[in-house]
């Protein structure tokens, strides 16, 4: 290290003062839970969205005693792998579909297609 930074603590000692420094302005928002827990978060002035629900410290949930619940984001449908097949293909293709491959099967097993795979005969 070189001469000047002998004799100081690195790290643990800062040299700036609070002098000329402001805070950022905040508001305080009351949330109020089922069990009467009165909980106050304060958010900054430049919060774009307050939550209207915060957990309590009881673990359950507060919610904002001054402001109307706000409506519900509609939930778009989850579209399962069985819904992008029905896009694709009719039920009757589909059973076709599957005839076609259960033969293809049978006749890799050297059986006819009219037997059931899991029937064996000695």
């Amino acid at each position: 290290m070189s001469e000047s930074m002998r004799g100081t603590r690195l790290g643990a000692l800062s040299y700036e003062t609070d002098a000329h420094v402001a805070p950022a302005e905040r508001m305080v928002i009351a949330y109020s839970c089922p069990e009467g827990h009165q909980t106050v978060v304060p958010f900054s002035i430049e919060a774009d969205e307050i939550p209207f629900e915060w957990t309590c410290r009881c673990g359950r949930l507060a919610t904002r005693p001054d402001v109307s619940e706000p409506e519900a984001k509609p939930t778009r449908h989850v579209r399962t792998h069985w819904d992008m097949l029905l896009e694709r293909r009719t039920i009757a293709d589909l059973e076709l579909l599957l005839q076609e491959r259960l033969e293809l099967l049978h006749a890799q097993e050297g059986r006819p297609a009219g037997r059931s795979a899991l029937r064996k005969t000695a």
